[in-house]
């Protein structure tokens, strides 16, 4: 028989678990627990300025790595602030751990200081979500909540009344183990037949691949090749399937791009190798469809679908690899062609000479000085549709809230991938709007010794909202905003900071930012013109 702290028991499994990070801020119903983390060198403290901030990253983290991120809040306001984050990473199906405090176990129900009903608040967004009653229970609980965030891929909340992570429990065996066991989900060969037949009698096939895609790259790319289909990649999976592949026509809907659009409209076959695609105007308005997904539930839940497999992705590529004929070029040649057209269009863009510093030229100077394998983190706004059309990945990573869709979420995915990949470069690209949502964390950068590159593009308004109201035949109104001067500010952080407003100042600056080994933020003051116009 032994006995140790409850807390101290948390901190071992979460070792157990790979956890070497927590974003938090301390505070009075978690600082038992600050104090069992003050004790272990092995998992730093990432104290952020906003819980939202460290929500966001922790969600980020999960979807840059696979692995859970993990953030943490005192009761009360603390807790609230965390919902956007989790939410963020319920929609984009990544494991996130809030440990969450609460009043002392005593005063839980009475209506105490900062004492909400904290499992009501977080029913919604978690895929777990309980109260540890007693300090016992508080490790088996531990492990079931990351185990149901990995296995149900989202935001598990543990709530705990920090008087119980300083109790000691008597423990000679453990009940449950900090392992979780990932399924390998295989197809069904009748599935795998039927579709067979449909990829045989196509003769314009597409495929539109997605997140799912992750694993199984090399398998999705020679498929396509043998079959000769163009493919579209769905925005959040941007990095993982070359940009510049001769198949890929781009993205598809309001982000997307000509070719895509076209040939998604041509297809008479189209293949969703994961993805659940879910605006129904872009595709086909008629041709049968085959869909592999892991998870059964959202096979043809926006499109109907023919054949549906619910499975891994690299089993089903590798089979049809296997099992198809290759097909005649013509179809695939005629979209590549009019591919080779949009790409010499926006090439055109970004090499056009203005007198005030433009969106696409921002992405262009940044695309020079972009390191192989590096961490694009990307802001939600008009910052978001210059990105998809201009910025071309080949290996890098990109992260970006994408269901959700909030603003602000560049810079905690920023630090997520700092912490992720200590030696990697990391640039976020971010609207005026949406850096000044969390901008107070630029100092979590600055202290933690994360360098990084943002890059704001600074119209001085929130022009995606403006468009909006504007084709819906209004007048814009309430979108302008009073300018922050965000070099200074990084500078007063005690990062680096740079405001550019040509071309040239923002390559010097971005090559000084590449070289710096410091936070830096470049404010690029870029001209208010419409996406949509070019």
């Amino acid at each position: 028989m032994f006995e140790k702290k409850a807390g101290t028991h948390v901190i071992e499994l979460l070792k157990q678990w790979q956890v070497d990070h927590i974003y938090g801020m301390p505070g009075d119903s978690i600082n038992e627990f600050m104090e069992e983390l003050r004790k272990e060198d092995s998992i730093r403290f990432i104290q952020v300025r906003h819980e939202e901030t460290g929500a966001l990253a922790a969600a980020a983290y999960a979807k840059l790595t696979g692995s859970v991120g993990v953030c943490m809040s005192i009761a009360g306001p603390g807790a609230v602030h965390l919902l956007n984050g989790l939410y963020d990473a319920q929609k984009d199906k990544v494991p996130v751990l809030a440990i969450v405090g609460q009043v002392s176990s005593e005063l839980v129900g009475t209506d105490a200081f900062q004492e909400l009903k904290l499992e009501s608040m977080f029913e919604e967004v978690s895929v777990y979500n309980r109260r540890v009653q007693s300090a016992e229970q508080l490790p088996d609980m531990l492990n079931q909540a990351i185990r149901s965030a990995y296995a149900e891929k989202g935001p598990a909340v543990l709530i705990v009344s920090d008087d119980l992570f300083s109790k000691k429990i008597k423990r000679d065996q453990a009940l449950t183990s900090a392992v979780y066991s990932r399924p390998h989900t295989r197809p069904a060969e009748e599935d795998l037949l039927e579709a067979a037949k449909l990829i045989s009698n196509s003769q314009k096939p597409v495929i539109l691949a997605g997140k799912g895609a992750e694993g199984a790259v090399a398998e999705l790319i020679l498929f396509a090749e043998k079959i000769k289909a163009p493919f579209i990649a769905s925005f959040p999976s941007k990095g993982l399937i070359p940009d510049e592949h001769p198949n890929n026509m781009g993205h598809l809907g309001q982000l997307g791009t000509e070719p895509a659009e076209e040939v998604m409209k041509d297809a008479d076959l189209l293949i969703l190798a994961g993805t659940a695609y879910p605006y129904r105007d872009y595709l086909p308005d008629s041709a049968p469809a085959i869909q592999i997904d892991v998870d059964p539930a959202v096979i043809g839940k926006y499109y109907p679908v023919s054949v549906g497999i619910a499975s891994e992705l690299e089993p089903v590529m590798a089979w049809f690899i296997g099992q198809s004929e290759p097909k005649e070029a013509g179809f695939l040649m005629k979209y590549q062609a009019k591919r080779e057209r949009w790409h010499e269009k926006l090439q055109a863009h970004m090499e056009k000479e203005t007198e005030q510093l433009q969106p696409q030229q921002v992405i262009a100077e940044v695309q020079k000085i972009l390191e192989p394998g590096a961490v694009v983190s990307l802001d939600v706004g008009s910052v978001t549709l210059w990105a998809a059309r201009y910025l071309r990945l080949t290996d890098q990573k990109m992260v970006v809230s994408a269901w959700i869709a909030t603003m602000g979420c560049g810079f905690p995915g920023a630090i997520a991938g700092k912490l992720a990949y200590p030696g990697k470069q990391v640039i976020a690209l971010s609207g005026d709007g949406g850096f000044s949502m969390g901008m107070q964390d630029f100092v979590t950068a600055v202290k933690y010794d994360l360098p990084m590159t943002i890059v704001v593009f600074n119209n001085r308004k929130i022009q995606l909202i403006e468009t909006e109201q504007e084709e819906m035949g209004n007048k814009a109104t309430n979108i302008d905003l009073a300018n922050i001067d965000f070099a200074a500010f990084a500078e007063a952080c005690g990062g680096l900071g740079f405001t550019v407003k040509t071309r040239s100042e923002l390559s010097e600056a971005l090559i000084q930012a590449k070289n710096s080994g410091k936070p830096v933020v470049i404010d690029a003051f870029v001209e208010d013109i419409d996406f949509e116009t070019l």
